[in-house]
């Protein structure tokens, strides 16, 4: 495995082997790592990507809904998705992307493998009088072609926060051919998004998360493009009934993260026990209990000081 797991700030590529000594090995190709097959054999050890059926029973609670969405504006302020121009939505889910786009105009396919999520989407179209958005079921390994999706069908591509496969170069590469002019997507830069990352630091795993979108890039300069690089925070409000629901549901945090590729159960176990403490301090009276949150879910009595922040880096690159 390549150095992406590393603790903060060590992250580095294959641009750090020494040079060649003398004129003979001068001549020889510079090494060059495969970050698409380490991708690959990374996600042959993280846990399966969620099923459609998993997205089909979270529909319900993931509309896009009427409050302003910062994340989603500064995606398409990035973006710069010219007028009249079409879009491919790739992992729409219900809308987010696709139904602003769509209200602005523009021709859009929003795909996605969860009926259930294009299902809330049709409600989204529907309540927003919106009839430029064609939604259309299509998991990332499909083959779009038979969708009707081939190369150059659109002006621009654009996946967020939905590039949860096995095989990241063939899906940039493939976004890439189907558009004319430009993809735009979101990774993680840090621990999955499900994974409060002040919980892996209190318990001793601080750091130690593969940074995904350090493969897109990499994946992407050795394929000769140039991408650009910014940054999108967004802030999760959790809320919890008691200290015990919010201890389970912070210690498989640190269970299903990627620190348990390189680190032995009883460590992670240790590690959980030691969190126990921070979790304690953090968490104070929710002065919203009982309100309805942004999810359409009621909130617990209980939540976290300050909110987890996740940060995306969002990729873009012109054909």
């Amino acid at each position: 495995m390549g150095n992406l797991l590393t603790r903060e700030g060590d992250a580095h590529g294959a641009a750090d082997n020494a040079a060649p000594s003398n004129a003979a090995a001068s001549t020889t190709p510079f090494p060059m790592h495969d970050w698409g097959a380490e991708w690959r054999q990374l996600q042959m050890r993280r846990r399966h990507a969620d099923d459609a059926s998993f997205w089909d029973k979270r529909a319900p609670t993931f509309g896009t809904k009427d409050a302003p969405n910062p994340y989603v504006d500064r995606f398409l302020e990035l973006a710069h998705v010219l007028p009249d121009e079409s879009v491919l939505d790739m992992g729409c889910g219900t809308g987010a992307l696709s139904v602003p786009l769509g209200a602005a105009g523009h021709r859009v396919i929003a795909a996605d493998f969860s009926r259930g999520m294009l299902d809330v989407l049709q409600q989204e179209l529907a309540r927003h009088g919106v009839s430029s958005v064609e939604p259309l079921r299509m998991s990332w390994e499909d083959d779009w072609a038979a969708h009707g999706i081939g190369e150059n069908a659109v002006d621009v591509c654009v996946a967020s926060r939905s590039i949860a496969v096995a095989d990241l170069e063939r899906a940039l590469l493939r976004l890439t051919d189907t558009t004319r002019r430009r993809v735009c997507v979101t990774l993680s830069t840090g621990a999955s998004p499900r994974t409060d990352e002040r919980a892996l630091a209190a318990a001793g795993f601080e750091g130690m998360v593969w940074r995904d979108y350090l493969y897109a890039f990499n994946i992407l300069t050795a394929h000769g493009f140039k991408p650009e690089v910014s940054y999108i925070e967004s802030e999760r409000y959790d809320t919890f009934a008691t200290f015990d629901e919010a201890f389970e549901k912070y210690a498989d945090m640190v269970r299903t993260a990627d620190v348990a590729l390189v680190a032995t159960q009883a460590d992670i176990e240790r590690g959980i026990e030691r969190m126990r403490a921070w979790l304690a301090d953090q968490l104070v009276e929710n002065e919203h209990a009982g309100e309805i949150d942004s999810h359409g879910e009621t909130q617990g009595a209980l939540r976290l000081r300050e909110p987890r922040t996740i940060s995306w880096a969002f990729i873009a690159w012109e054909k």
